[in-house]
């Protein structure tokens, strides 16, 4: 780290804020111990002051704060032990999106949008959606972050390493027209508009309608990645006895990938190399050239005029692409009936259904045209019908609050591989930002049903100072395998545990301090996909040869720390270990040359433990200032076992002391801000060390600062400019040349791989908005 980068970062810490953050939301019932000053309009608690666990939240106004159009993953970026990472300044381009908690990676977390569950939220998901897709920023209310337990109620199959709670903006009781104009680098606009239809009857029913448009160009080489967004809200209050909710949301997003990296290419050519979309001939001479390269010995050359040589820079055929895309276009519709039954009785019910078309987008120069270009388009695609209901009912028998649900999901996938021939011309035939039709050919094509099975029991019991909390989950997923096309295995894997413990307790020291301390344990269930860590993504006998020792990844998590707050200042302390077992891990079987797909295997386990400090003081009522830090370590303890014929029982991968990739031991962060209501001003600095990206520890990318700041003034008083706002914000403020994501391509054993983005320049934008 530099010296000016570490002067930036020290800066911004000890300025360090927030003033938009929020109590911590979450299934459990808010704690008759809390604090009182918890309940006072100006107090700032964003540390979940009454939970048994580890929770923290940030609401609307801070996600508000934030360049529009940037994904509310940005906002709780800055909480302890949340390692986000993106390409791009938005945090929305999908392909460079990631997030891990405590070492568990993306899809070893779950994430919800009022209760119902995105899946794992990946590229490739095969079971929801993103958050980005999911909900336009601006109709967020409010983003909880439980990082090692969720709660037991988490509809969610995949969370072995905390939760992600994601909750939608209320309509308001008043008629209004919520609306923003970004525009900024690389020819980047941004609109939104809200309608609150306000009450329409006078009885409670009162709803919104809102579309959001976001389009910019790539910040280097050439393209652009664009979507269109559309919510709607309506809720009828039953006044004291709850509430009926309907929603549908609507996303089409198209986005030109940007090219991935490695060490070597980073060095050679620099962090502005791209795919060269704008060079089509180049890109088809490319694949002339790699084809010539791998002719018969002693035969003709396919290409004869092109030679064998790659045109400088380039060395190999991997350097540079032509393109890469991934297109999404998702339907969510819900609804949820929440009522008080009686004073003591409470019943919630909420169904949903979420419908997915994609495709990610690939011009490679591998498999030729037949008759066209020396390349062609490969596709992988997607789509998901998946239904489902989820609910509780909650029982308050003086301090006892008893509460039993469940959860039921079907889910039908799709999964397909798809080439596509391009014509010998100098412009791209297909364009990458439309959806392909008319394959040449197609290499799989499977179909997978998944029956998701939750029910779960908790009790939080009040006794004065002390609040125990505790309960089980039981959880069945049952993954069948249909082939179309291809000889991917069929068949059927079951992941059952129907007794997945969960206990808490808090103690109120004082109305200032208190001590929480939580056991959890969890188990993901297996995937249904043809790509990716799944038991499908190999040959019928792969998995014959699996399907009765294969266990599904589980965790156990402890975690204890305190809480104090006085006097505007307030902080958290958490210590945690976790052992995480059974391990997943796509290893090949046989040899290369052999063809054997991949196989799925449990290699070992996986010590995870650190501490997390967060700390916020609001020095004046427009001043307040926010800090976290969190040390890391997620180590293997067991080496990887071979399972190939020849060589069962050696050591694949000698994996054993070594650091999960993609975990940096250090974080620190801090926020300052100032906001009297009419002026605001923010400055954030976020460090993390370094970071590994083979499971040998031999490849790292080095620790980075990223400073963010915006300024902004707001209209107030009577008149026509009352509510307009104008802001103004930048991104990676001191211009640092970085990797962002690392893993894009996966995590390879050893040895140097383009697996790796470059993060985005400083970029500036600025926004009119008007009642937001």
């Amino acid at each position: 780290m530099t010296v000016r980068a570490s002067h930036l970062l020290c800066g911004s810490l000890l300025l360090a804020c927030t003033s938009t953050a929020a109590l911590a939301q979450s299934n459990e019932t808010p704690s008759t111990a809390a604090p009182a000053e918890a309940d006072t309009a100006t107090d700032i608690v964003v540390l979940g002051f009454g939970q048994s666990r580890q929770v923290q939240t940030v609401t609307q106004a801070d996600i508000l704060q934030l360049t529009p159009g940037s994904t509310p993953l940005k906002a709780i970026s800055k909480l302890p032990g949340v390692n986000y990472q993106a390409a791009d300044a938005f945090g929305a381009y999908e392909w460079s999106s990631r997030i891990t908690l405590r070492g568990f990676n993306q899809n070893q977390l779950g994430f919800t949008l009022d209760g119902v569950p995105l899946g794992d939220m990946s590229y490739g998901n095969s079971n929801g959606l993103h958050i980005s897709r999911a909900i336009i920023s601006e109709n967020m209310g409010a983003a909880s972050v439980a990082q090692g337990a969720g709660a037991l109620g988490t509809a969610s199959s995949s969370n072995l390493g905390g939760t992600i709670e994601f909750n939608s903006l209320a309509p308001s009781n008043t008629f209004g027209i919520a609306a923003s104009a970004t525009y900024g680098s690389d020819q980047t606009f941004r609109g939104f508009v809200r309608l609150e239809s306000g009450d329409i009857t006078g009885g409670g029913l009162k709803g919104y309608l809102s579309y959001a448009y976001l389009k910019t160009d790539k910040w280097k080489g050439f393209g652009e990645q664009r979507q269109h967004q559309i919510n709607a809200k309506i809720v009828q209050d039953l006044g004291d006895r709850g509430s009926i909710t309907a929603f549908f949301n609507f996303s089409d997003r198209r986005e030109q990938d940007y090219q991935d990296l490695s060490l070597d290419l980073i060095n050679r050519l620099g962090y502005n190399l791209d795919n060269i979309s704008n060079d089509f001939p180049l890109a088809n001479r490319l694949a002339q050239i790699y084809a010539n390269q791998n002719a018969p010995v002693g035969g003709p050359l396919p290409y004869p005029g092109v030679g064998t040589v790659f045109p400088a820079p380039y060395q190999t055929v991997d350097d540079v692409y032509f393109d890469a895309g991934g297109l999404r276009r998702d339907y969510l519709a819900g609804a949820t009936f929440d009522s008080h039954l009686t004073d003591n009785l409470s019943l919630k019910l909420t169904g949903y259904y979420h419908n997915n078309h994609g495709q990610g987008v690939w011009y490679l120069p591998y498999t030729p045209t037949p008759g066209g270009a020396a390349l062609s388009v490969r596709t992988t695609e997607y789509d998901i019908h998946r239904g489902g209901i989820l609910g509780h009912v909650a029982l308050d028998t003086g301090p006892n609050h008893l509460e039993v649900g469940g959860w039921y999901e079907s889910n039908d996938f799709e999964n397909a591989r798809r080439f596509y021939g391009l014509a010998n011309q100098a412009t791209a035939s297909l364009p990458t930002l439309e959806f392909k039709t008319n394959p040449l050919f197609t290499q799989f094509d499977a179909k997978f049903n998944t029956e998701t099975l939750m029910y779960y029991v908790s009790d939080k019991l009040a006794l004065g100072r002390l609040t125990l909390t505790g309960g089980w989950k039981g959880l069945k997923v049952t993954n069948n395998a249909i082939g179309i096309v291809g000889v991917l295995a069929t068949g059927r894997i079951e992941a059952k545990d129907w007794f997945l413990p969960q206990a808490g307790a808090l103690y109120r020291l004082s109305d200032q301090a208190e001590l929480f301390a939580n056991f959890t344990q969890n188990m993901r269930a297996f995937t249904s996909a043809a790509v990716g860590a799944s038991p499908f993504a190999t040959t019928q006998a792969g998995l014959d040869a699996i399907r009765n020792t294969l266990k599904p990844e589980r965790s156990t998590t402890y975690e204890a720390g305190g809480r104090f707050r006085m006097n505007g200042f307030q902080a958290s302390v958490v210590g945690y270990y976790v052992d995480f077992s059974n391990r997943l891990l796509s290893l090949a079987n046989g040899t290369g040359g052999a063809g054997n797909p991949t196989t799925l295997q449990n290699v070992g386990s996986v010590r995870n433990y650190g501490i997390e400090i967060t700390a916020l003081y609001k020095v004046l009522p427009a001043v307040s200032l926010f800090a976290s830090y969190s040390y890391s370590r997620a180590e293997y303890l067991d080496n990887v076992i071979s399972n190939a014929i020849g060589s069962v029982g050696a050591i694949d991968t000698a994996t054993k002391g070594k650091t999960v990739p993609d975990n940096p031991e250090h974080m620190l962060k801090g926020e300052a801000v100032y906001d009297d209501g009419r002026f605001m001003g923010r400055i954030s600095a976020n460090y993390m060390s370094k970071r590994y990206f083979t499971y040998l520890n031999d490849q790292s990318v080095p620790g980075r600062v990223l400073v963010d700041a915006a300024i902004g003034y707001t209209f107030k008083g009577e008149g026509f400019l009352n509510g307009f706002g104008i802001e103004a914000s930048v991104t990676n403020l001191t211009d640092l040349s970085y990797v962002a994501t690392i893993g894009s391509n996966g995590f390879g054993k050893s040895g140097d791989s383009q697996t790796l983005l470059a993060g985005a320049p400083r970029q500036f934008f600025v926004t009119l908005k008007k009642g937001l």
